[in-house]
């Protein structure tokens, strides 16, 4: 059974940073894409950042460039999601999902990407 489980949401004040981190059972990440999406109340739901299966390819959405940082640990199946300088507007739902078809390269759209589950929640306020 596939599962990827998000952790490490929270409340922080704009600024600061967070860490999320997705880890991964019943796949390997040598075969599979990672990707993180959010979703904030009203609106559509956004691609932030996604790690290829061979490790080669990373993308970022404009909004978050610079800030975001996506990383691996394949030997510990989990994918991490570094943020910092944390915005109101990065306040939203957290995704972490897999792709079966990015071995070189990822997408920031949900079409290609399956698993996905309730997520955690970041809330950046003052």
């Amino acid at each position: 059974q596939v599962q990827l489980v998000e952790s490490g949401g929270g409340l922080v004040p704009p600024g600061e940073s967070l860490r999320l981190s997705c880890v991964v059972s019943g796949l390997s990440l040598d075969y599979y894409a990672i990707g993180w999406f959010r979703q904030a109340p009203g609106k559509e739901r956004e691609g932030v950042a996604c790690i290829s299966a061979n490790g080669a390819s990373r993308d970022y959405a404009d909004s978050v460039k610079g800030r975001f940082t996506i990383s691996r640990d394949v030997a510990k199946n989990t994918v991490s999601l570094q943020m910092t300088s944390l915005k109101t507007e990065d306040t939203a739902v957290y995704t972490c999902v897999s792709d079966a078809y990015g071995y070189g390269l990822c997408e920031l759209i949900p079409d290609p990407y399956e698993h996905w589950d309730q997520g955690t929640q970041v809330t950046v306020s003052s």
